[in-house]
């Protein structure tokens, strides 16, 4: 490899999105290299190519050109974006072969819907949608995306449940679903063997309350106070600051119990602190003080008359007249799923014979793919292709005369 691609590598490898297939080192040095030079001119004609070969396809398999144009889009722009367009173009390809059923479980096809729900907000939905259709019942491809997502959710039990659907539909090829089957349950294992071990490490008991020093109890009975046995919790009435003396006599009854008289013979670590000094005041709530309201002035102050309100207000717009201030309806989001569900609903009642609202121009041929022709590009197209069948001819008889010639 050479040490310029290296180069571009090292530079660009932080944008580029994953796929889970891989990407093609070629093709991604290529791409790479087109973005850092300007070349964006091959890229168009490229893409141009693609788009012209879906509308003047005619074979006999047309998901083939959707499948080469999406995979060329995923190699050609590896950092996603608006630039690829691929999200429109996943949309159009798989609303383009609803009808069809023999594309239903094609793997080709099954790949295409899981891409396109990877790129909408609600994937589960997606995958519950093509149940409904019947397409990739049978595909081992879509229980596996679909139960993946389960995971990534942590909803485990209906990622199990995704698997077992698949067995029951006889999903192709089985061995890889048994194997992705096999490895979520392992996880699921791993899972809950590593939560039972924290458990088992955590100490769950609860830890005994700690007895408080030089603390006030709640006493019992009315006449005779008596201690209570239990000296912790709600039988601690309050912590009392400052150090006591241990032999220091009480006077008074239980409700002066915290006078304690100093004794000098005995030696104190530090000084009692006092509860009540002089011309101290406790702080209280201020909530209930109310400033007084300033003084009005005396004199009458001056105001000019163009700073006076009008007498007259504004008269109210008429919406029936001017509707420029009207509230606007509010629009129904889109998404990609109910999209899908009106061109389906749509397909249903054209077939039931519901008269329906008819194109009267090529519409599909316009809007296929992820741009938009215009009549004169559609028939320039048709033009060139006539004349390089015509040409193709021409030259197979000019072959064919000279090899008659020859003999």
């Amino acid at each position: 490899m050479a040490e310029g691609g290296d180069v571009e590598w090292e530079l660009s490898k932080e944008n580029i999105q994953p796929l889970k297939r891989g990407r093609d080192i070629s093709a991604l040095h290529q791409a790479l290299s087109q973005q850092q030079d300007g070349l964006s001119s091959a890229i168009n004609q490229q893409r141009q190519a693609f788009e012209s070969e879906l509308r003047m396809y005619d074979g006999d398999d047309p998901l083939d050109v959707w499948d080469r144009y999406i995979k060329w889009t995923e190699q050609t722009f590896p950092q996603g974006g608006k630039e690829s367009n691929l999200a429109t173009l996943l949309e159009r390809a798989v609303t383009r072969f609803t009808e069809e059923k023999k594309y239903h479980n094609d793997p080709r096809y099954v790949d295409l819907w899981i891409k396109f729900a990877e790129t909408c907000p609600e994937p589960l939905d997606i995958y519950r949608y093509m149940q409904a259709q019947e397409i990739g019942v049978t595909q081992a491809s879509l229980y596996i995306a679909w139960s993946e997502e389960y995971e990534n959710q942590g909803n485990c039990r209906k990622a199990d449940l995704v698997y077992q659907e698949g067995f029951k539909r006889g999903a192709e090829p089985h061995d890889k679903l048994l194997q992705f089957h096999k490895a979520l349950q392992a996880r699921v294992s791993r899972q809950v063997m590593m939560h039972v071990e924290e458990e088992e490490d955590s100490d769950d008991e609860p830890k005994e309350p700690e007895r408080v020093c030089l603390a006030d109890l709640r006493h019992k009975g009315k006449k005779k106070a008596i201690a209570p046995v239990n000296r912790t919790g709600p039988a601690i009435r309050s912590i009392s600051g400052g150090l006591q003396s241990r032999g220091a006599p009480v006077l008074g009854n239980a409700s002066n119990s915290r006078l304690v008289i100093f004794d000098e013979n005995k030696s104190w670590m530090a000084p009692p602190t006092s509860r009540a000094k002089e011309n101290e005041q406790r702080p209280e709530k201020w909530c209930d003080v109310k400033a007084p309201p300033p003084p009005k002035p005396t004199f009458q102050p001056f105001v000019e008359e163009s700073d006076q309100p009008p007498t007259m207000t504004p008269c109210k717009i008429n919406p029936a007249v001017n509707t420029v201030l009207s509230a606007r309806k509010p629009c129904r989001e889109e998404t990609p799923l109910k999209r899908l569900q009106e061109h389906h609903q749509q397909q249903k009642e054209a077939e039931s014979g519901k008269p329906q609202e008819q194109s009267m121009y090529c519409k599909e041929l316009l809007l296929s793919g992820a741009t938009e022709f215009c009549f004169e590009e559609l028939r320039a197209e048709r033009y060139f292709k006539k004349m390089a069948q015509e040409s193709q001819e021409a030259r197979g008889q000019k072959d064919q005369a000279s090899g008659s010639a020859a003999n």
